[in-house]
C-alpha cells in the first residue's frame, strides 16, 4: 500500500498535508455534505455509472448545485489524474467528499458545491473474499432514522462513529445497525445479506439502509445467474437461524461473516458471488 502525496481540491493538486479547508466550512461545521468511496482496479474505475447516479441523486436530495456535472466521465478522469499524479499503479481506494461551499449558518447563503478527492494505492487487481470471516454483534445503542436522505452517505456520520466504538469496545470486526423500528439496516460500512432457508435476503431501501452500489452490483449478479434475492423487512432474530451473513460495499467487495454469538455461518454464497464480482 502506498500513501497519497497529493489531493485533488475543486481541481487543484495539493499536498495531502495541506490545509485546504478553514473552520468556515460548511461540511466541517455542519457535515453539509455527502462523500463516495470508489475503487480502481487495473486503472480502470470500478462502476462508476453507479456511484454518479448516487452522487447525482444526493446532491439533488440535499440540494447542492453542480451536480449535472459531477457525471461519470468527472469521475473516471479526476480519479486517473489523481493516480497519476501520485504515480500509484492501476489499483486504489478514493474518497471523494463534496461539501457546500460559502457562508451561512443552518440556512446556506449559496448552493454551490466543492469537493476534495483523496486516495491510497493498493496492492490487490481484484475484490478479495476475506480468508478468515468476520465476528459481528448488533450495535444497540442507537438506531438509524429512515428519512429522504437514509439512502444517501452523508458527512453527518456519527451514528457509524459510535458504532465503530462499540465493535472496538466489544473487539468486533463489524456491528450491525438497526433502523428506528428495530429491523436490520445495514453495518457499519456496509450493507447486510442473510441467507435463510436458501434464499438471499437484504434490507429493502424504505428500511433506511444507505443504497449501496456494490449491493446493486450484487443484486444484478444474483439477477444474471438466476439467484432469488429479497428486498425485505429483516427482523435481528433471523440472525440466529440464518446459514449465512454477509456485507459489502465498494471498496472491499463482499466479506463474509463467521460468526454472531454463538451462531457460526457458512460462505457458500459469498464465495460463488465474488468469484462472479471479479468477471464483471
Amino acid at each position: 500500500m502506498m500513501y497519497s502525496q497529493y489531493l485533488l481540491f475543486n481541481d487543484e493538486f495539493y499536498p495531502v498535508d495541506a490545509a485546504v479547508l478553514t473552520a468556515a466550512n460548511r461540511g466541517f461545521k455542519f457535515g453539509d455534505g455527502l462523500f463516495e468511496s470508489m475503487r480502481m482496479i487495473s486503472n480502470k474505475l470500478q462502476f462508476a455509472d453507479l456511484h454518479a447516479d448516487r452522487l447525482a441523486a444526493g446532491m439533488k436530495a440535499l440540494k447542492i448545485d453542480g451536480y449535472n456535472l459531477i457525471d461519470d466521465y468527472f469521475l473516471r478522469q479526476k480519479t486517473a489524474d489523481l493516480a497519476k499524479k501520485n504515480k500509484w499503479g492501476g489499483n486504489a481506494r478514493f474518497r471523494l467528499a463534496i461539501y457546500r461551499q460559502g457562508a451561512g449558518v443552518y440556512t446556506p447563503e449559496t448552493n454551490k458545491s466543492a469537493y476534495v478527492l483523496e486516495g491510497i494505492s493498493l496492492q490487490a487487481s481484484t475484490y478479495q473474499l476475506n480468508a478468515k470471516g468476520l465476528i459481528i454483534d448488533v450495535y444497540d445503542e442507537m438506531t438509524k432514522p429512515v428519512h429522504l436522505l437514509s439512502n444517501f452517505k452523508t458527512a453527518n456520520a456519527l451514528l457509524y462513529v459510535m458504532a465503530g466504538l462499540f465493535k472496538t469496545q466489544h473487539r468486533l470486526d463489524e456491528a450491525i445497525i438497526l433502523n428506528q423500528h428495530g429491523f436490520i439496516c445495514e453495518s457499519i460500512s456496509s450493507n447486510v445479506f442473510v441467507v435463510y432457508n436458501k434464499q438471499i435476503y437484504t434490507p429493502a431501501l424504505t428500511e433506511g439502509c444507505v443504497s449501496g452500489v456494490m449491493r446493486t452490483a450484487v443484486m444484478q449478479i444474483c439477477k444474471l445467474n438466476n439467484i432469488p434475492l429479497i428486498e425485505a423487512q429483516i427482523s435481528p432474530e433471523i440472525l440466529k437461524e440464518a446459514e449465512e451473513v454477509f456485507i459489502t460495499n465498494a471498496t472491499q467487495g463482499i466479506q463474509w461473516i463467521m460468526g454472531y454469538g454463538r451462531k457460526r455461518y457458512f460462505n457458500e454464497y459469498a464465495k460463488f458471488l465474488s468469484e462472479k464480482l471479479n468477471l464483471l
